[in-house]
């Protein structure tokens, strides 16, 4: 007996520990929530199929209307319907061929970066571009040339036919027509002359000016200095510009009161008058006023610069107009002006005794390792003159070098009374190895230096040949060229006169 109901008691264990599990595997499982997922996902894609259905049938009716069958029997209400339907699907269809593609356009699209290739440095195609800039400039500086020949009476026949035209038609209201004639016929001169007619008409004779044949093969100091003169050219015209904008922005913000005041009543002046007077009474004024301008006030400022001077207002109001660098001068100016007198005092006990003036100025003009004549291993007489105290900042070329380091330094120039001495940049520290020194007499040839003819100006180096060079050495990239041209070989006549006295 104890054995079966030990067996019972093993079985029971295992129903309990059975049903145990079941309960938590329902309650894990959680069949429920299962059940009202699968509902939402059934309620869900009836709702798309109907979605479809009704998306289907609206297709079907903006497409064009096919014949009927035979089995459909619609009511007259059903095809009045159905008419208006195809009809309006029809105009929707015709509006969206026909300017579908414009609306298209202003739907907002990205904006692609597109980043334009740029063309490597090339002295070639720097050369070319050059070429090409004047030619293309040069129907503007023509167009000019001849517009001042005109206000000037440079041809007085010329100059007197076109005042006599333009007031006879400021006169009777058609300057505006006139001037539309003169495009209309210089346009028809064109087309004659690029059909090959010879047809040329300049109140100022053009001169031509010689075509040199480019260079092929460029060294490489013919192609910095080329590139040197072209960022010369390139920084007088940025300066151009950028006076002529500070000019114009200063008018404007009343920088000079008096001047800006002059242009504020002036408008003023000009607004009542449009307001009051007639428009073709203000057009005949201006018209008039125009020609006298053009072609009697500017002819007689032009001859007589003192009465410009004087009575141009527009002229003085320009040229009195500062720029940025003018205004920061003037600032600059009247802090010195405070500032003078101690600073005066100052520099005074500053100077230790027993050292003149003289003494004192050939230190403060020293190179960066300490005495001139140390740093050049010259005699103590040896100092740079007044003039280029602090140097003229240049490029050392030393053509008969091949190496890139030897070939190029960056440097100070300094000329003594029978040096010229070159102080290198990248010299180190107590080492003079890189600095060059010339003397004087040894100068065989000085010359002003320029790479390429095509390029205006006269370049901003200078040539020195010696004995010791097989090629003349080139101080190239000097901003102040003239006047480092013009003291050396100053200095170099007087030491030449002094050691030859009988040439």
């Amino acid at each position: 007996m104890e054995f079966f109901f030990d067996g019972d008691t093993d079985d029971l264990k295992v129903n309990l520990s059975l049903k145990e599990e079941l309960r938590k595997l329902r309650e894990e499982t959680n069949v429920e929530t299962l059940k009202q997922e699968l509902e939402r996902e059934r309620s869900r894609r009836l709702d798309l199929e109907q979605k479809m259905s009704d998306v289907l049938k609206t297709r079907c009716e903006d497409s064009p209307p096919q014949p009927p069958r035979k089995q459909q029997t619609p009511a007259a209400n059903g095809t009045d319907k159905q008419q208006k339907e195809t009809v309006c699907s029809r105009l929707h269809n015709w509006l969206y061929d026909r300017f579908g593609v414009y609306i298209e356009d202003f739907r907002f699209q990205p904006e692609e970066n597109t980043v334009e290739a740029e063309e490597p440095l090339s002295a070639k195609r720097l050369t070319e571009n050059m070429r090409r800039l004047k030619r293309g400039a040069r129907p503007v500086t023509n167009f000019l040339r001849n517009l001042s020949a005109l206000s000037n009476w440079h041809s007085v026949y010329t100059s007197a036919i076109a005042f006599i035209i333009y007031m006879n038609a400021a006169w009777h209201g058609w300057a505006i027509p006139l001037f539309l004639f003169l495009a209309i016929l210089r346009l028809s001169l064109n087309y004659l002359i690029a059909k090959g007619w010879r047809i040329q008409w300049s109140i100022v004779p053009e001169v031509s000016e010689p075509v040199e044949p480019p260079k092929e093969d460029l060294t490489v100091s013919e192609k910095f200095q080329l590139v040197l003169d072209v960022a010369q050219k390139a920084q007088n015209l940025f300066g151009k510009m950028a006076d002529v904008l500070e000019k114009i922005k200063n008018l404007f913000m009343w920088v000079q009161p008096e001047i800006t005041q002059k242009l504020y009543v002036s408008l003023w002046v000009a607004f009542i008058s449009s307001c009051v007077l007639p428009y073709k009474l203000m057009g005949f004024m201006i018209g008039l006023y125009a020609g006298i301008k053009f072609f009697i006030i500017d002819f007689l400022f032009k001859s007589c610069p003192k009465l410009r001077d004087k009575y141009d207002t527009p002229y003085i109001m320009w040229n009195n107009l500062p720029t940025d660098p003018q205004l920061k001068e003037r600032s600059n100016a009247t802090v010195s002006r405070r500032v003078q007198p101690v600073v005066s005092r100052s520099s005074l006990a500053t100077i230790p005794p027993g050292v003149t003036r003289e003494e004192e100025s050939g230190r403060s003009h020293n190179p960066k390792k300490g005495v001139f004549h140390e740093v050049f291993n010259l005699p103590e007489i040896e100092r740079p003159l007044p003039i280029c105290e602090n140097g003229w900042r240049c490029c050392l070329i030393n053509r008969d070098r091949k190496m890139p380091t030897d070939y190029i330094r960056n440097g100070m120039l300094y000329v003594t009374e029978n040096y010229l001495c070159f102080e290198s940049s990248s010299s180190r520290s107590g080492s003079s190895k890189k600095n060059k020194v010339i003397k004087l007499v040894d100068i065989t040839d000085i010359q002003k230096y320029k790479v390429l003819s095509v390029l205006p100006g006269s370049g901003m180096g200078i040539s020195i040949a010696t004995p010791s060079t097989q090629k003349p050495l080139v101080f190239g990239a000097m901003i102040h060229r003239d006047e480092a041209f013009e003291t050396i070989f100053t200095q170099y006549m007087k030491i030449m006169t002094t050691t030859n006295p009988e040439t």
